[in-house]
């Protein structure tokens, strides 16, 4: 999630997401409120997380016909005026919102039910924060933010319920996603950082 924002006081126009999309493809970023902020590519045990969370929500999701899991790289429009779309590294999508805005080639037009980020070393409290509150602000009903050096997950329902998921405990996916679990000794097995 480690980001550099592009533009500086003096650059007055904001771009949109359809701007996004068309001159920034090849890119990883986030557009937040007008703004592109690049990424650099995940490491290797980032990837490793994202990729097995988002396996686990896949084969859940998928056996209980919930809806859709969104990998890394996927964009959600979830501001306008200016613009704002963001990237998790996996999320969840009901069906009846699946089913009411379609598959579509461009950024799906609102949040997730939940969303996942997993940190990089060189990402700020501040920008972890600011995340998870754009959104639960956007309307995800559940954050999840991956912390791999300190092996634990905080899970945001709103800004008054966040939970710090830790050692033996396993992440839950409540009323957004009944009957997932995953233990956290699972998940971050054999992910010790050299």
């Amino acid at each position: 999630m480690s980001t550099v924002e592009l533009g500086t006081k003096a650059t007055l126009s904001l771009i949109t997401a359809d701007d996004l999309g068309r001159d920034y493809r090849d890119q990883r970023c986030d557009l937040v409120e007008g703004k592109v902020r690049l990424m650099s590519p995940a490491g290797f045990g980032h990837g490793t997380l994202a990729a097995r969370i988002a396996t686990a929500l896949s084969y859940h999701v998928e056996s209980q016909r919930l809806g859709m899991i969104a990998g890394a790289e996927t964009g959600f429009r979830i501001g306008q005026n200016p613009d704002t779309v963001l990237a998790p590294d996996a999320a969840f999508i009901r069906n009846v919102r699946v089913e009411e805005i379609g598959v579509t080639e461009a950024y799906f037009p609102e949040a997730p039910a939940l969303a996942v980020e997993v940190t990089s070393p060189s990402d700020t409290a501040e920008q972890v924060d600011d995340k998870a509150r754009r959104w639960l602000a956007a309307g995800c009903e559940m954050v999840w933010v991956v912390y791999p050096r300190g092996k634990s997950v905080t899970v945001y329902r709103s800004l008054d319920d966040v939970k710090i998921v830790t050692g033996d405990a396993a992440l839950d996916g409540g009323d957004v996603l009944p009957g997932f679990s995953y233990p956290l000794a699972e998940l971050f097995a054999g992910l010790d950082p050299k």
